[in-house]
């Protein structure tokens, strides 16, 4: 009888596990997907479920924004569109016929999630919100974005809306590597030519390090987030989708992260020796390593080389941990032998 009920639980546990749909590489995250990936290498840091499709509610608006930062005079001043007044959801409640400059309408779609504030700054782009759209999903293609669709630029419920994980955080990158883009997210208060805005992604007030970017919500998306943060010279971007604890699961991934790994920096004037010829890298390089492995670097210099000049190529750099080979990156004479 003991043996059957030890069986019975075992049985039970076992359907339990596969019902809950464990989440990829982490099992103990609390969104249905999550990715966390360093900034300036685009290293995945941690994943779980990272190609699922899935609604992204406002996270929608990084790409809006970029887009509008990247096209647009953000001091240009314009009239507010019929079509952008009353729009459902979060709103900064633009008025029909308001002036209101463009950067005010990009600080009140990123600080405080104006749906009203993407309409407008859609239809000023595009002439209309369905052709902005286009551009949405034309930009997302060339960023490299292949799961991801847009049918708005706010976010609003939509079948043909959704993205990735893995996706929003390949937007999210392109667009932190914009400086002005990366200012206006990580703005706490805003005050502008014709409003002022408060910033309501709260990772900015409550971790340490965190300089973005925008959070969402949807009855169908759930709580979307993704946030940045910088520290000791690493940047994290971490986005978690349909994830009730949001901003505790973003902290606990990004501490995770910051444990985890370092962002190490070789500059071009490093100097190497290949056979007693100085040599160089021909640009600085990034990677990512884990902060409890040694790094390893090994030259291999290239035979039958003869009269070698500044800035031949003379060997070939190697760099490593115990377990695996990181990279490899050409070396160049600095000297003529």
């Amino acid at each position: 009888m003991a043996k059957k009920s030890v069986l019975i639980i075992c049985a039970a546990m076992l359907v339990m596990c596969m019902s809950m749909g464990l989440h990829g590489a982490n099992a103990e995250t609390s969104a249905t997907s999550s990715v966390a990936m360093e900034l300036s290498t685009g290293t995945v840091l941690e994943e779980s479920n990272p190609d699922k499709r899935l609604p992204m509610a406002s996270t929608t608006k990084i790409m809006t924004a970029i887009i509008i930062i990247e096209e647009n005079d953000l001091e240009e001043v314009i009239t507010v569109p019929d079509e952008a007044v009353g729009v459902e959801g979060s709103s900064i409640y633009l008025k029909k016929n308001e002036q209101i400059s463009v950067k005010d309408l990009l600080y009140g779609l990123m600080l405080r999630s104006g749906n009203d504030s993407a309409a407008a700054l859609a239809i000023h782009n595009s002439g209309s919100v369905e052709k902005f759209v286009e551009k949405m999903n034309t930009k997302a293609r060339e960023i490299g974005a292949e799961n991801t669709q847009f049918a708005n630029p706010s976010g609003l419920p939509d079948d043909n809306h959704f993205t990735t994980a893995k996706d929003l955080c390949l937007i999210a990158r392109y667009a932190m590597k914009n400086p002005v883009f990366k200012e206006v997210v990580a703005t706490k208060n805003y005050k502008g030519q014709f409003r002022n805005f408060v910033n309501k992604n709260k990772m900015l007030y409550n971790y340490d390090g965190a300089n973005g970017i925008k959070t969402g919500y949807t009855v169908k998306a759930g709580r979307c987030l993704v946030s940045s943060a910088e520290r000791d010279g690493m940047d994290v971007i971490c986005v978690v989708l349909n994830c009730p604890d949001m901003y505790a699961e973003s902290g606990r991934i990004l501490d995770k992260c910051f444990k985890n790994f370092k962002l190490i920096k070789i500059g071009q004037n490093m100097a190497f020796m290949s056979d007693n010829v100085l040599c160089k890298l021909s640009k600085p390089i990034e990677f990512v390593a884990k902060t409890d492995e040694k790094i390893s670097y090994r030259v291999i210099p290239y035979s039958g080389l003869k009269n070698i000049k500044t800035g031949d190529l003379v060997a070939k750099l190697e760099i490593s941990t115990p377990n695996s080979l990181l990279l490899t990156e050409n070396l160049y004479s600095i000297i003529n032998s």
